[in-house]
């Protein structure tokens, strides 16, 4: 048996994802929900696909920082943007993801290899593996 070092206890109350409500037990979290307008929805608050974007970037970047620790590797700056993409086929919902590694400090290859090493011990990215699509790419930039 493993040791838990953290539970996070999230309720969902309302419509849901259509004007429902997200509240952390500790209160740390307490978010109004709502359908982007894209998908026909009122917009105005967040929705499930923005909340698991800002974990799994968050997560990923650290991730990174650990792969880049260990490989002894220092990092400049570093982002992580998520694209979280909501599919629907006749009412056969599923997710993609891409994940915007963007560095600077390092080489493209360097780069590369850190977003790789790092979707292997992210746990979104372990927990999403084989069921979610995700693409990993980086882009480095210049320290101005």
């Amino acid at each position: 048996m493993t040791e838990t070092t953290y539970t996070a206890v999230v309720t969902a109350t309302g419509e849901g994802r259509n004007g429902g409500r997200a509240t952390a037990a500790d209160g740390s979290l307490d978010v109004t929900l709502a359908i982007p307008k894209e998908l026909g929805g009122n917009g105005g608050a967040t929705n499930p696909e923005q909340l698991l974007g800002a974990g799994w970037a968050s997560c990923f970047l650290g991730a990174v920082k650990i792969v880049a620790a260990q490989k002894k590797v220092k990092l400049a700056d570093l982002a992580v943007v998520a694209d979280i993409t909501l599919h629907n086929e006749s009412a056969d919902f599923w997710l993609s993801a891409a994940l915007h590694l963007e560095v600077s400090g390092v080489d493209q290859t360097t780069a590369e290899e850190l977003g790789h090493a790092a979707h292997q011990i992210c746990p979104y990215s372990k927990a999403t593996r084989g069921n979610v699509e995700v693409t990993i790419d980086a882009t480095v930039a210049t320290v101005a």
